[in-house]
């Protein structure tokens, strides 16, 4: 805890650096600080050499499961409070993360439903846009059929497109090819009947903004972001 006793934030990240740079970035204008000392207290964790985890879900590879319990027992130690991740397919693996410490690990799955139904009450069809790790895992599907919300996913051929751009954005390509593509994929969940888009992969944000579709977008970073500050200065209590 910190010496003005907000919350410490523990973030497991470099699932991709990236992306975790974009958290932080974000976390920097919802603190909405006037100086270097009202900011909140982050503890990033930046490991890419975690093992992949889209490769991982589809049996190709070995589990980031270990890493990813290295990372959260690292972090309590070091003092965090509560924990978080940086990334969406990873959750496929956050039994791993909860019994690695007795701190508390908030759900960017979790707190993006929140967020849905709380902004979007009436959405009955979400279109997602994620790695297919995460699609493998149902991660998204599982969270937000409890709330009878159906998750729209791209066709098979749009999915390989995806995944062509995402390692594209991870390879530091910022083009105009790559947004225009992007923002295709959601306009034809759109068409399928998406009310809502749901930017599932923290590396969409870096090419795709709410605003650019025909529908409104959901960015899961941005959404963590919002939810580590009000955690973190006790204007929100942590989830049970």
């Amino acid at each position: 805890m910190s010496d003005n006793g907000e919350l410490v934030v523990g973030v497991i990240g470099g699932l991709g650096p990236e992306a975790t740079l974009d958290f932080f970035g974000k976390v920097l204008v919802h603190s909405k600080a006037k100086k270097d000392q009202d900011h909140i207290h982050l503890i990033i964790e930046n490991n890419p050499k975690t093992p992949n985890r889209n490769d991982a879900i589809a049996g190709k590879g070995i589990s980031p499961g270990p890493a990813l319990a290295g990372m959260a027992a690292a972090l309590d130690r070091a003092g965090a409070d509560f924990i978080v991740m940086a990334c969406n397919t990873a959750h496929a693996f956050e039994n791993a993360i909860r019994a690695a410490t007795p701190k508390p690990f908030i759900s960017l799955i979790d707190e993006v439903v929140d967020e849905v139904r709380g902004s979007y009450p009436d959405t009955k069809r979400v279109g997602l846009l994620a790695a297919q790790g995460c699609l493998d895992a149902g991660i998204y599907h599982t969270a937000f059929a409890k709330q009878g919300v159906e998750v729209l996913n791209p066709g098979e051929k749009s999915q390989a497109r995806f995944m062509e751009l995402l390692y594209r954005i991870k390879s530091g390509e910022r083009g105009a090819d790559i947004r225009r593509a992007m923002q295709e994929l959601g306009e034809e969940l759109i068409a399928a009947g998406a009310e809502i888009l749901i930017a599932g992969c923290t590396e969409v944000p870096l090419v795709l903004t709410s605003g650019e579709n025909t529908k409104p977008l959901v960015d899961s970073t941005d959404v963590l972001a919002q939810r580590c500050v009000k955690y973190a200065r006790r204007i929100k209590p942590l989830p049970v």
